[in-house]
């Protein structure tokens, strides 16, 4: 099953890049990612048996992650089906999301959104440092074509950005990795594979002064993949200018990849009693990166971008809350499933925003209620959900994290923590429901009325004017956020300890 999980989107790949037919080829990634659900969905039930010697596995942690990735992919997949249908139509007016369409550019999007998820799913299985290096630089390669897929200027720009500093950032994890190799040999042992298990067996042997400098590196390198601050300066480039459903696979599944590699390295150094070290490191990184992100939010003049920062905002409370250990490391990994569902739901709906405003300006956009009733209630819920605010998972997560941090007495990290949130809530709620609210008198009314009947209702029109395929997806994230913050199903509880446990969690 390992096996199927990671050959399944690639071979797909393969096919989607020869595959001219438009039709054949959107129902072959809807296949994909329905046939990759359901192998995630069978891990559930029946854990498959390590492959490759132990280097390919899934542990609570890696099918936690792949499981987000699987079922944001399948979500993306069904909006996917009428964005391409969108931007057949756009072509013909001339314009989609800044750029003329071109139907050629389409087989080479749909094999690398194909490879991408093989290479983030690689990500999730991987135990050996090696090869998890590998898998994360993967998805960077099959990413970047899909950033630059509009060729617009502002696209180029993004991917070479997005390409040059990752690499920077893979370039130093790879530093990372040979100064772990160096600490399990000058440890007195022959031979210590890079085998999580293996290094986390032996790991009181490792040399202490040689792990921190691994610790350090890996951190840095592949915070830089995650978007931590400073090094976040590719992320909000990559996020505004992508296509909308791209933009909603960086935040909730990309990020994520990068991620877990972090807490994979921590286990290693909580095994040989450094657990404090790269706590401490990366309760600094969370605090930095949430101040960081609130005073780039406030007065935004781009909403995909500030979406973008929000996305900075929450790896850092992810940092923060493996910073914290104990309990917020509970917070941490049900926080990454509320953050992943609830970005991919926006960045979805900012696509119908996109499609029906031709502007990413958050002072040209008004009235989106009037026009999008749907969108723009979704919105507003996103909006609340993405913010923290009661009934939504997000509230129950970040609470978490900061009765962590208060039973900890860790007074001060809580007050930063607060404010950021709260600096963060204004700036984005100034911005965001200024544009549900008004009179959309700067919409061009022939074009408003064209797009809201010809182009939607041309895609199995639903209620309001809106295509069924533009809300039905964000819809769904929707409730999901709204379920996870009433109620957590005794499976899902059950992984997401085991999860937190990997790492230093209750």
């Amino acid at each position: 099953m390992i096996w199927a999980l990671i050959s399944l989107p690639i071979l797909a790949g393969v096919v989607a890049f020869f595959l001219r037919p438009a039709g054949p080829r959107r129902a072959l990634l809807l296949l994909t990612a329905l046939g990759h659900s359901g192998l995630t969905a069978l891990a559930w039930v029946r854990r498959p048996a390590p492959a490759w010697e132990g280097w390919l596995l899934i542990d609570p942690l890696g099918l936690l992650f792949l499981s987000i990735t699987s079922v944001l992919f399948l979500v993306v997949s069904i909006y996917a089906l009428g964005y391409f249908h969108r931007e057949d139509w756009g072509r013909r007016e001339d314009f989609q999301e800044g750029f003329l369409f071109s139907n050629a550019r389409e087989p080479t999007f749909t094999c690398c959104l194909l490879l991408f998820l093989g290479m983030m799913t690689l990500v999730t299985l991987s135990q050996h440092f090696g090869l998890l290096w590998v898998a994360v630089e993967a998805t960077t390669l099959a990413s970047a074509p899909l950033i630059y897929f509009h060729r617009h200027y502002r696209s180029l720009e993004a991917t070479w950005k997005y390409i040059m500093i990752c690499s920077v950032g893979i370039a130093l994890a790879l530093l990372g990795n040979f100064f772990l190799a160096v600490a399990s040999t000058l440890g007195g042992e022959e031979h210590v594979p890079m085998l999580l298990s293996s290094l986390i067996g032996r790991a009181p042997s490792l040399h202490t002064q040689w792990l921190k400098a691994a610790f350090l590196f890996l951190l840095v390198g592949y915070g830089t993949k995650m978007g931590l601050a400073p090094l976040h300066t590719w992320l909000p480039d990559a996020h505004s200018e992508s296509p909308s459903v791209i933009s909603a696979l960086l935040p909730g599944a990309l990020l994520n990849c990068a991620f877990l590699a972090i807490p994979r390295v921590q286990q290693v150094t909580v095994a040989a009693g450094l657990g404090e070290f790269g706590r401490s490191l990366m309760l600094v990184f969370g605090l930095f990166s949430m101040v960081v992100a609130a005073a780039f939010i406030i007065r935004q003049l781009d909403f995909k971008r500030m979406l973008a920062y929000s996305s900075i905002e929450h790896m850092g409370i992810l940092s923060l809350a493996v910073g914290l250990g104990a309990n917020a490391g509970y917070g941490a990994v049900l926080h990454a499933v509320n953050h992943s569902l609830t970005k991919g739901m926006l960045f979805l709906v900012a696509g119908n925003i996109l499609a029906v405003y031709r502007s990413k300006s958050t002072t040209d956009i008004r009235g989106i209620s009037r026009i999008l009733p749907i969108s723009g209630a979704l919105w507003v819920a996103g909006f609340f959900a993405i913010t923290g605010s009661p009934p939504f998972g997000a509230f129950l997560s970040e609470l978490v994290i900061l009765k962590s941090a208060l039973d900890q007495g860790r007074t001060v990290v809580a007050v930063i923590y607060l404010l950021a949130l709260g600096i963060i809530f204004i700036g984005m709620a100034t911005i965001m429901l200024r544009m549900v609210q008004g009179d959309p008198a700067g919409l061009p009314a022939d074009h408003r009325d064209s797009v809201v009947t010809e182009g939607h209702r041309s895609n199995f029109s639903w209620l309001f004017g809106e295509s069924a395929l533009a809300v039905i997806p964000p819809m769904a994230l929707g409730a999901a956020v709204l379920i996870l913050g009433l109620y957590i199903p005794p499976a899902l509880r059950q992984i997401l300890e085991q999860a937190a446990r990997a790492f230093g969690g209750v």
